[in-house]
């Protein structure tokens, strides 16, 4: 009898997850493979009888990577992260808490349900480099440009690019993607003047590894202003 109802409340647990919560296509078969897993770990060692021993969750990376990019696609994103994907601000709730590796398998399922998601690609990217502390890696790199390709226009594929190019140490990529962007931005863009501010921290950080100035096509000096800019402190690798 036990059997009958362990089996019953997989099926009811799947069904509620696929139908009533919209599972995205791509994560419908991790669910099922989750239940079934669990289903047949209880078969083989499940003990009814006996006290349940919880184990511990695993821990969290350090989420002031997942904080500040989220709250920094915000920005770039002008009004706000779209509330109407909920698969995306689902998994910002994870990256906020360090849980990068959940938030990467959630916005996989989302972009297998609609691949020209450019804010899920983006968010993707941001949590695979937070995952690898700051390393561009190419699944990342994979990520950021898909997005460039889902969205053209949008300021977050070039920005985080270069974010994690000068993390990594490729700072005249990363100088580059930049300068392009400020290029391209509207004048009254509010991230605009923090952006040409880190790229002047950026300029600063060349000249002092190479000991040369860099050349004179930098992007328009900021003006100053009281709010507080977000820093960057590339780290040559």
């Amino acid at each position: 009898m036990t059997w009958i109802f362990v089996a019953l409340l997989a099926i009811l647990s799947f069904a509620a997850i696929v139908f009533l919560f919209k599972t995205p296509r791509g994560g419908r078969e991790a669910v099922a493979a989750a239940l079934m897993l669990g289903v047949a770990g209880y078969a083989a060692q499940g003990r009814p009888g006996e006290p349940g021993a919880p184990k511990p969750q695993a821990e969290a990376q350090n989420p002031e990577a997942g904080q500040f990019f989220v709250e920094a696609r915000a920005k770039l994103s002008g009004g706000g992260i779209p509330t109407g994907n909920r698969w995306v601000v689902i998994s910002d709730g994870l990256a906020r808490n360090g849980h990068y590796s959940d938030a990467a398998q959630l916005l996989r399922g989302a972009i297998e349900d609609n691949p020209k998601d450019a804010e899920a690609w983006v968010a993707l990217g941001n949590v695979l480099v937070a995952h690898a502390e700051g390393v561009l890696t190419p699944p990342a790199l994979y990520a950021y440009r898909q997005a460039a390709k889902a969205d053209p226009k949008a300021p977050g594929p070039p920005y985080f690019l270069g974010l994690a190019m000068a993390q990594s140490g490729q700072l005249d990529q990363a100088r580059a993607l930049w300068i392009d962007l400020l290029r391209k931005a509207p004048e009254d863009a509010e991230w605009r003047l923090p952006l040409a501010g880190q790229l002047q921290r950026l300029d600063a950080f060349i000249s002092s590894q190479s000991g040369q100035k860099p050349e004179p096509e930098s992007a328009p000096q900021p003006e100053p202003e009281s709010r507080p800019k977000p820093q960057v402190v590339p780290s040559a690798r």
